[in-house]
């Protein structure tokens, strides 16, 4: 049986997680860095507030005692932070992108595709708990 603070801290980040999906979720990946520009261009803190399950990795990687896959999952988290300001600042602010990135950037998205971390993430939260 699952022990109820795995089950809890499961449910907590499987609600976050599908709150960022829901204000991120576009047809493009454009679409969605356009979104998280908009935040980002009012405030660089309030882009950072739209992304709680930043700070749930940040306590949790703690709350497990710096387990492995906490910091897993931390680490993960963090990338996808850097990766998704550094596409901001090269699209909106820099406006420098080549022709590849365009491609790429442009391309329809699967539907199910922005709901990869609510099957990527709770596995880890559950084996650091273990």
């Amino acid at each position: 049986m699952i022990n109820e603070l795995i089950l809890n801290y499961l449910i907590i980040f499987v609600f976050l997680e599908i709150y960022e999906v829901w204000w991120q979720k576009a047809n493009t990946v454009m679409g969605m860095l356009a979104k998280m520009y908009q935040h980002y261009s009012k405030n660089i803190f309030l882009f950072f507030i739209m992304h709680p399950t930043f700070y749930f990795a940040i306590f949790f990687m703690m709350m497990s005692d710096y387990n492995g896959y906490g910091i897993t999952l931390f680490l993960i988290k963090t990338a996808d932070m850097v990766l998704k300001l550094i596409l901001i600042k090269q699209i909106f602010i820099d406006k420098e992108i080549s022709k590849e990135l365009t491609l790429a950037i442009l391309a329809p998205l699967h539907p199910l595709l922005p709901y990869i971390g609510i099957g990527l993430y709770p596995p880890l939260i559950y084996m650091a708990l273990m």
